[in-house]
């Protein structure tokens, strides 16, 4: 073990996947060097996760883990989501714990090492500040983080919308993006490193430069990112807001051939009094007018969504409503969760009524559904040619993802045949599963 060394365990979405990045980067800068293995670190960081209860177990098992194997030469740091909401808590559950840093100051990493480092500590290092100031004080860390030929690309951060289901504003604080000329200067070293896919993340990526007094700021800064990196191959939009997919994002998508057709907009439910108790919007008119808008407008339309079931109140006929809309909608991918009570939401008072048999039954039902549509919508691409970005290759078969498919959630194209790692290829498509299709490479057939 030698004395600048961390070990960094990053759990949760790819936004706090960015938040551990810039760390790292921060913690190099400062003389540090990463490592694989925790035996050799001096010191050990997980940045956890909070959203809701399995996720908040994974993070105090890791915890866990890490504090029963530490040496009284390491310290061992908890930061992100979980210790913003339940720092004390958190240590009382963990012994062994000597630093909790919250998500909303991730950028005094180094600052918290330094302090931790200057002798002994008694007691663990809070370093929990209550203005939520993320995003404000940056420190020159980019604020993407790199998977091969893709990059995550965090626009803002906090959210202001009152979910009653959701803990992010508890645990983020409000909307605060970040200035588009940081965004663009990203964008540039980012495609100078050789990265062809941009996607663009935030609690909510419509909400983009509401407190910077911008109007559509999502279509705009789309617009300057298009016009900046023109280069750049994929810009993939990713937690958009129901009622902020507006006609001027709409026709920027259908004009830019950089902007993927792909939107993720999570719409949690389709019944209207189950939205009034999210306090989600609950104009359903406004989604079949605006998918149909798209749809119409943006040429080979992806769309994903995800729903929870399970929510307490919901009726048999409101899931029913929730299982029809689905059929009806047909899209491309979705994701169910099941209702996780969340202690300080606004839906507290709720309770968790619903039945787990009921929960599970409908998360079932909900899914198998989908899984015949998305066969079904799979199928209709055999015999087309898409554009596939190749992230693995192994004994002749290459894996990668077309524009349908953002990392990690949704599906995959398996090649059949050679393709380079890194590379966009034309795939003809011959083959289809539940979620993945299968292909060979154009060129390959063009030599037969």
């Amino acid at each position: 073990m030698t004395k600048n060394t961390f070990h960094l365990v990053s759990l949760g979405c790819a936004k706090n996947t960015v938040d551990s990045d810039s760390m790292a980067q921060l913690l190099v800068r400062d003389g540090y060097r990463p490592v694989d293995d925790p035996a050799r670190a001096k010191v050990l960081i997980v940045n956890t996760c909070g959203f809701i209860g399995p996720a908040k177990q994974e993070s105090l098992n890791v915890l866990r883990e890490l504090a029963e194997g530490k040496r009284t030469n390491q310290l061992l740091i908890a930061a992100g989501c979980l210790t913003q909401r339940y720092g004390a808590e958190v240590v009382e559950k963990v012994p062994g714990i000597d630093g909790v840093l919250g998500t909303r100051r991730w950028m005094d990493i180094v600052q918290v090492v330094r302090e931790l480092r200057k002798g002994p500590h008694p007691e663990p290092l809070y370093h929990l500040p209550e203005a939520p100031t993320v995003g404000s004080d940056e420190q020159e860390a980019m604020r993407a983080s790199i998977a091969g030929a893709s990059a995550y690309v965090k626009i803002a951060d906090g959210c202001r919308r009152p979910c009653a289901f959701c803990a992010i504003p508890l645990i983020k604080g409000t909307a605060v993006s970040r200035p588009v000329e940081l965004i663009l200067e990203e964008a540039r070293r980012l495609r100078d490193a050789g990265v062809r896919e941009l996607i663009l993340i935030a609690q909510d990526t419509t909400d983009y430069g509401h407190d910077l007094g911008m109007k559509d700021g999502l279509a705009i800064l789309l617009e300057q990112l298009t016009a900046s990196v023109p280069d750049m191959d994929w810009i993939r939009i990713m937690y958009a807001y129901p009622g902020y997919v507006t006609d001027r994002l709409i026709d920027v998508m259908a004009s830019s051939k950089q902007v993927l057709p792909y939107l993720d907009m999570p719409l949690q439910h389709a019944h209207p009094k189950t939205l009034y108790r999210m306090r989600r919007p609950s104009n359903i008119d406004w989604v079949h007018r605006t998918l149909g808008k798209m749809r119409s407008t943006i040429p080979n339309l992806a769309i994903r969504t995800t729903f929870i079931v399970g929510y307490p109140g919901e009726t048999e006929e409101e899931f029913q409503a929730l299982f029809d809309f689905v059929q009806e909608i047909r899209f491309d991918r979705v994701g169910t969760f099941q209702f996780s009570f969340e202690p300080g939401t606004t839906s507290e008072p709720l309770g968790d009524p619903v039945p787990a048999e009921v929960k599970q039954a409908r998360y079932e039902r909900l899914m198998e559904l989908q899984q015949g549509i998305s066969m079904q919508v799979n199928q209709s691409y055999v015999g087309k040619t898409l554009d596939v970005l190749v992230e693995g290759r192994d004994n002749g078969i290459a894996i990668g993802r077309s524009y349908r498919d953002a990392p990690e959630i949704d599906g995959m194209v398996i090649i059949e045949g050679e393709a380079p790692i890194g590379g966009i290829v034309p795939v003809k498509i011959t083959g289809a599963m539940a979620y993945d299709l299968t292909g060979v490479p154009a060129s390959q057939l063009i030599r037969l």
